[in-house]
């Protein structure tokens, strides 16, 4: 099968090869699926440089999450028959033609989602539902500022909030990406973050400011956000894609009276296990009721996979980038 596989760890994709390899075989308790869609996230950008926390030994084939059909299963697995339509995360990389993954780790994949929409729902709708509704506790009527609006991770909380009856205000430093994501998701208002977006804010909510701020970019973004938080407000801490950690004054938080966040949903299940089985159950219920709308920004060929990645590195990404190994 052709495969993308990280022979070494190494700066611009440089150890990198698109190559062929042998097709894995599933064993016990697994699946291989014959992949039609994997998604791209920053963690498989950030593997192929050794920077990422999770680091699978040399050589490797990345790609966390993929769609397809099952192709063949392994000793055990009963729950899935070859044909079916699947989504999860694999063991061996989704950048290839086949993956393999534990059948545990699988779902059927919903009706209402394409594979190139399911291939990229579970992580970034996860993440918003863990922050938006385990750790904000949003309620219906708050207003919700979401930084990175454009971003996987940020559209999926764009649209989760809308579900759950927030106002929201999508943030970007894009008025091009803002005019899309105005358009296709009837949000209250837009803020391009360039110079400055506190005044802004404090306008739009009445002078009431933001009661949860979402925030993957960290950075003069998070400093920025504790001038237009509301009292009682809660500012989510995602992750840090502007490249600064952020430092927090903690009498502007006394006086504020706001709390800070962190959100890791993965973390979050396994510690609390009952409660990320429920997390999981929640959003794909969403997704087969058809009451949200994951973004496909655009599906790649596998050959083309360098294209891929740079649309996520140069942000040029609106939703979420997917290869596609059955395109040519």
């Amino acid at each position: 099968m052709r495969a993308l596989v990280v022979e070494e760890l190494a700066a611009d994709y440089a150890g990198c090869v698109l190559k062929e390899v042998p097709t894995p075989e599933p064993k016990a308790g697994e699946v291989r699926i014959r992949v039609k869609a994997a998604a791209v996230n920053f963690p498989d950008l950030l593997q192929t440089r050794g920077e990422y926390q999770h680091k699978p030994p040399l050589p490797f084939i990345p790609g966390m999450e993929v769609a397809g059909e099952v192709d063949a299963v392994g000793e055990g697995v009963t729950r899935f028959r070859p044909g079916d339509p699947v989504v999860g995360g694999a063991r061996v990389g989704g950048f290839s033609e086949f993956a393999v993954s534990p059948a545990m780790a699988l779902r059927e994949k919903p009706e209402h989602l394409s594979f190139a929409q399911a291939a990229g729902y579970g992580t970034a709708y996860l993440t918003a539902y863990v922050a938006l509704v385990r750790r904000a506790q949003l309620e219906p009527g708050e207003w919700v500022l979401v930084h990175g609006a454009a971003g996987g991770v940020g559209l999926a909380a764009v649209d989760l909030a809308k579900v759950l009856g927030a106002k929201v205000i999508a943030a970007s430093a894009s008025d091009q990406k803002l005019a899309v994501i105005a358009q296709e998701y009837d949000v209250e208002a837009t803020v391009n973050v360039t110079g400055g977006f506190r005044e802004r804010v404090k306008e739009i909510t009445g002078g009431h400011g933001a009661d949860v701020v979402y925030d993957p970019v960290g950075g003069d973004v998070f400093d920025e956000s504790t001038r237009c938080i509301a009292f009682n407000g809660r500012i989510l801490s995602i992750g840090f894609t502007s490249g600064r950690l952020p430092t927090l004054p903690v009498n502007i938080a006394l006086i504020k009276g706001f709390s800070v966040m962190g959100v890791r949903a993965g973390e979050y299940g396994r510690q609390f296990p009952e409660k990320g089985r429920e997390n999981t159950q929640a959003i794909w219920e969403l997704a087969g009721q058809g009451r949200v709308k994951p973004r496909v920004f655009k599906e790649y060929p596998l050959a083309d996979w360098r294209a891929a990645f740079d649309s996520l590195a140069d942000r040029q990404v609106i939703g979420k980038t997917i290869i596609r190994p059955d395109l040519s």
